[in-house]
């Protein structure tokens, strides 16, 4: 089974290089990788350059933002299933494509588990069995851990470049609720994702709830009264534990 990885990039060169040993140290004899770059002006290029031999497809230009860089290498694959690993990522180690490819699965999607860390600790994203609304509410299922059939691509569309975080997001519930798209679930980390993208940052959480709302207005209007309450609930609860916590503080010092 072909796997084509594809990395996108601006000005990372230390992460970069990371990613590409990542994927170049691969045990599975059937990858083709791609690297987007953005344009760097980092030494992003030649890090590139020097791995050319490894790389089956490199383009270095100004481009429209994360999702246009993301569909310049869908369009460029051939592989039969995609997987994008963005510079500062790695694939866990060097046996997990050899491990996730040798049960000839045939799902859409493929998913499995996400390690992620940042400067202060880590932990694991364990994704779920079965996917519910739920778990699109809350997040969704992890971008880097995840094997897209390439065919699902025609039939989804590529990823809507007008967002600028959450058109993953979209793409997946799109698959999942509109095109009956199947999946699984593979019990396994796959990736090793650095806490700091542009999803992760809470000053653009606000900007993740107003593209994710007019996502589902475009697409399921019938659900946009229940996600706004469920935002209004979610805040309550948020409200109510910090306030709960506070009172626990003060009791602890009053009561010594």
């Amino acid at each position: 089974m072909k796997v084509s990885i594809i990395t996108i990039n601006y000005n990372n060169v230390d992460g970069l290089e990371k990613t590409i040993e990542s994927v170049i140290n691969q045990t599975h004899n059937d990858i083709e990788y791609l690297v987007i770059d953005g344009g760097s002006d980092d030494g992003s290029v030649e890090v590139i350059k020097q791995y050319s031999e490894k790389i089956n497809y490199f383009v270095s230009e100004k481009d429209g933002g994360i999702y246009n860089a993301m569909n310049k290498g869908i369009n460029k694959s051939t592989g039969d299933y995609l997987l994008f690993i963005n510079s500062g990522d790695s694939l866990i180690d060097a046996n997990i494509l050899t491990e996730i490819m040798s049960e000839n699965r045939m799902e859409d999607l493929i998913y499995g588990n996400l390690y992620l860390y940042d400067s202060e600790k880590q932990w694991i994203w364990n994704s779920p069995d079965k996917l519910t609304f739920r778990d699109f509410y809350n997040y969704t299922i992890p971008h880097p851990s995840t094997f897209i059939k390439r065919e699902l691509f025609n039939k989804v569309g590529l990823y809507d470049e007008k967002l600028k975080i959450v058109s993953d997001w979209k793409f997946f519930l799109l698959a999942l609720a509109k095109y009956s798209a199947s999946y699984m679930h593979v019990n396994k980390v796959i990736t090793a994702y650095s806490y700091d993208g542009i999803s992760s940052r809470e000053e653009n959480f606000k900007k993740i709830n107003a593209e994710r709302y007019e996502v589902l207005r475009n697409e399921f209007n019938f659900l946009v009264d229940d996600y706004v309450e469920l935002e209004k609930l979610s805040s309550e609860m948020k409200r109510i534990k910090n306030f709960l916590k506070i009172r626990k503080f003060f009791k602890s010092i009053f009561n010594k």
